[in-house]
């Protein structure tokens, strides 16, 4: 990699990059386009930041860091509370459990949607993005066992969540306990 600054640097982060941001964004957002929108807000403040990475080597960390603040920046704009309504929810016929033990991506990603972000970003990020627990940590500024107790929660809802599809919202008792 070349010094920060030049042209050719920003197109190396692309090139090296663009995949896992977009995978990221599309996980956080839940939507194609917003996908979109926040993997390019990525690079372009990267561009306009280069000479902030010291270390080319935590290239990838700092751009999940750039596109996490610019979705947090986002929802703290739109305002958006990630909350799901409950009415009705008797009203749904029952649904036999599916035949095969794989996971449809699109419950998944539905179930991931009602994880708060504190919750729903260490998830991400180790599991679909192998970053390491101390990675995490650093990119979230928190503790190590912070990102330990996140993630065994989260993957708890979902196993809740995903062999029980009655189940559509992260329990609010929950929320009030985290501070979130």
């Amino acid at each position: 990699m070349q010094w920060p600054g030049t042209k050719r640097t920003v197109q190396e982060l692309v090139e090296e990059h663009y995949e896992a941001l977009y995978r990221y964004a599309y996980r956080l957002s839940g939507s194609a386009a917003d996908a979109d929108d926040l993997t390019q807000e990525t690079f372009c403040q990267a561009q306009a930041k280069l000479g902030q990475l010291r270390d080319p080597e935590r290239a990838k960390p700092w751009l999940f860091s750039i596109l996490r603040n610019a979705y947090l920046h986002r929802m703290r704009d739109r305002k958006v509370e990630n909350a799901v309504s409950l009415d009705g929810v008797a009203e749904l016929p029952g649904r036999p459990a599916p035949a095969e033990p794989d996971i449809d991506p699109q419950r998944l990603q539905e179930a991931l949607n009602q994880l708060p972000e504190a919750f729903r970003t260490p998830l991400i990020l180790y599991y679909f993005e192998d970053f390491s627990y101390r990675d995490i940590a650093e990119h979230m500024e928190v503790a190590l066992g912070t990102v330990m107790s996140r993630l065994a929660r989260a993957k708890s809802y979902l196993r809740t969540r995903l062999q029980n599809p009655a189940v559509t919202a992260y329990p609010a008792y929950r929320r009030a306990h985290d501070g979130l």
